[in-house]
Parts: structure tokens; C-alpha cells; sequence
């Protein structure tokens, strides 16, 4: 399983430490450039929103927040293509 795969299953489990996985995934990328670093971050933001949204319950929120999610990774699969 290649490091998309993995980050789209992270995207899909929602789990509270995703966010922690999805970074020690993404460590190379974030040096490569600028657009990396602010692709991987935004990433990271949409990640832990999605964590929290799953951890408080927020049903309605879940799954705008993993489309949002998605978006982010569709931008940093362009980018590391």
C-alpha cells in the first residue's frame, strides 16, 4: 500500500491520531517546496478537523469534512506526481 492509499484510509477511519500517521507519512514532502509544505499542512488541518468531528459525534459535520479532506489529498497526489 503506497503512501496515498494509506492516507486515504486514514481519511476514511477518522481516527483520533490520523493526523500523527498522516505526518510521519508526509515528512519528506513537506521539504520538497513550498506548495508541499502549505499542501501537506492544509491537509493536516482537514485531517484534524475530520478527527475531531468523529470524536465529538458530529455526525452531520463527518462527512463534509472528509470530502474536504479528499480535495486536500487530490492536491498533494497532483503535486507528488
Amino acid at each position: 500500500m503506497d503512501s496515498v492509499d494509506r492516507l486515504e484510509a486514514l481519511i476514511e477511519e477518522g481516527a483520533a491520531d490520523a493526523a500523527e500517521q498522516a505526518r510521519a507519512l508526509l515528512k519528506d514532502v513537506k521539504g520538497a517546496s513550498r506548495l508541499g509544505f502549505e499542501a501537506v499542512e492544509e491537509f493536516l488541518i482537514e485531517l484534524m478537523t475530520l478527527a475531531f468531528a468523529v470524536e465529538a459525534g458530529l455526525e452531520g459535520f463527518q462527512e463534509s469534512a472528509r470530502r474536504q479532506a479528499r480535495m486536500r489529498l487530490y492536491r498533494l497526489r497532483l503535486l507528488l506526481a
